[in-house]
């Protein structure tokens, strides 16, 4: 079908970027204006229901599979089969779309690469359209980059070594502001999905593989049948199959989890799989049981490892729901970074790493995630061993697996308590991440762990919840605001220390500092922290 002009309302608020003009096309626009008038009413009518069922479980302190969608469960039915390209995916490397990430990515091994335009990447405009002209240039085989400091050049290898895209798009809750249809701004995963699709679905398709997508942070079954209306018509409106585009969604939200079955079910032709995230997940966790009580309680973050009762449940109900279906389960992430000055550090890291992966491709998942290029084949090795030469392990029904619903949400059956040290790694974490986020990277190396948005998300929600809580730590001290705050003044001096005056001044670290406390102290809790945070962001 022909496309229509672009609207005359349309308006880019933005410096113009160098190549802009290749993403920003007219027909481009119009597309995302299309979709921006056809489904952003109904994505405001989804986050107003999200707000109805925090209040719901505010008042209830629990959650249950849906009564509504028993009929879903029971019935006999498989999403479409993977096409060949999503078919092997025992390794993903994630990481945002900046010119040298894109190479490496793309080189890395690993046979799928999250292309993050989400919790990765800082949404400056320049990220934004920058990003999707780095994938274009990506599948044009027209990439390069030399490293200004080291003056090492990057070239994408052979085209059948290259790993598989799926693309990441913000979450619904983000706004983007510098692009405007009909006087309001468009969401940020209608520009990122919009800008992508309309310019390498045929792209994608000519080199034997498709417009592939993870959806983040959906939180029910409605919000998946929205993203599928939104797959049908984009597929109709540039004249491709329907069932092209393939879906993965991230089970990272704890209402997500009581309808897995049933998010699949809506995306029944589009859907490839479901992910098993961890900090998002713990995050909205405490974000919906935050008036719960002590038994909501959770302790340090770096305690609540996937093998804590409540959190196998959620693993092992995953593989069995997607095997169940026909869709791939695909585990979490591992985070390290190698160091290139500590053996010990890494060999340490690595063991873990390899019994993470190990654990995963034991309990059925079909490929997991990595953040760095050193550990593709540590998890390749771990998942060869169980598949050997088949692509996945989807015939492994894991009908063993019973979860009851009170069995995602049993906090209190983990053995731990939360630590004065780890409300000092909290804000650690929080401050460091912030700054770097303000300045516009997404994803950033702190002390040796690759930190995205969601590690920001965990570390207030946490401070949050055991002040609210009244928590004690081991040490008698009692979690309080005025604590917070001590332990926030200490590390931004530590900081200043650590890297020196002239490097602290011209940083955002103050502006960090001020940010974490006011997401993690206000009585009204933020729903999310990238939203005051994207008030302050330049660019």
């Amino acid at each position: 079908m022909s496309a229509p002009a672009p609207s005359p309302l349309a308006i880019v608020d933005a410096e113009p970027l160098p190549r802009q003009d290749e993403v920003l096309t007219d027909a481009a626009l119009a597309f995302v204006a299309e979709l921006h008038r056809n489904f952003t009413a109904r994505r405001d009518e989804l986050l107003t229901r999200r707000q109805d069922r925090r209040a719901e479980i505010a008042r209830t302190s629990t959650l249950d599979f849906r009564p509504e969608t028993a009929e879903i469960r029971a019935a006999d039915w498989k999403v479409a089969p993977a096409p060949a390209a999503l078919n092997d995916r025992r390794v993903e490397i994630t990481g945002p779309t900046d010119r040298k990430m894109t190479i490496n990515a793309l080189n890395s091994g690993a046979k799928v690469w999250l292309a993050d335009f989400e919790d990765a990447s800082a949404p400056t405009w320049e990220n934004v359209v920058l990003g999707q002209l780095n994938l274009i240039d990506a599948y044009e085989r027209r990439i390069d980059f030399t490293d200004a400091r080291s003056g090492k050049s990057y070239a994408l290898k052979d085209a059948d070594q290259l790993a598989t895209v799926v693309m990441r798009p913000r979450g619904w809750h983000l706004e983007e502001r510098h692009l405007q249809f009909d006087g309001r701004p468009v969401p940020g995963a209608l520009v990122d999905f919009g800008l992508y699709f309309f310019h390498n679905a045929q792209r994608l398709i000519d080199l034997g593989k498709g417009p592939y997508f993870y959806l983040p942070k959906t939180e029910s079954y409605l919000e998946a049948r929205l993203w599928n209306d939104i797959f049908v018509f984009a597929q109709d409106y540039v004249g491709i199959p329907q069932g092209t585009v393939r879906a993965t969604v991230l089970i990272e939200t704890i209402t997500a989890a009581y309808e897995m079955e049933e998010i699949l079910f809506e995306l029944k032709d589009h859907a490839a799989g479901l992910n098993a995230g961890r900090w998002d997940y713990l995050f909205s966790i405490v974000k919906n049981f935050r008036d719960g009580g002590a038994k909501f309680v959770l302790p340090d973050r770096n305690a609540v490892t996937m093998t804590a009762p409540f959190m196998r449940a959620y693993t092992e109900l995953l593989v069995r729901t997607c095997h169940k279906r026909g869709a791939h389960a695909i585990g979490g992430m591992a985070a390290f970074i190698p160091s290139r000055r500590d053996a010990e550090v890494n060999k340490v890291a690595f063991e873990k790493v390899k019994a993470d992966k190990d654990r995963e491709a034991g309990d059925g998942f079909d490929g997991s995630w990595v953040a760095h290029p050193d550990l593709v084949p540590i998890a390749m090795a771990s998942f060869d061993a169980v598949l050997g030469d088949k692509p996945n392990q989807k015939d492994r029904l894991r009908e063993d697996v019973s979860v009851a619903p009170g069995d995602l949400i049993a906090i209190d059956s983990l053995d731990a308590r939360p630590t004065y040290a780890g409300l000092v790694s909290a804000v650690q974490v929080g401050i460091r991440y912030i700054e770097a986020w303000l300045r516009g990277l997404g994803a950033v190396a702190i002390f040796n762990l690759m930190e995205d948005a969601a590690t920001a998300e965990i570390s207030r929600s946490q401070i949050w919840q055991w002040i609210n809580a009244g928590v004690v730590f081991e040490s008698g001290e009692k979690a309080t605001a005025e604590l917070a705050r001590k332990v926030a003044a200490e590390e931004l001096a530590a900081i200043r220390a650590e890297i020196g005056e002239e490097a602290f001044a011209a940083g955002k670290w103050q502006q960090a500092h001020d940010l974490l406390l006011k997401v993690s102290l206000d009585a009204d809790y933020a729903d999310f922290l990238t939203l005051p945070a994207y008030d302050q962001l330049v660019g």
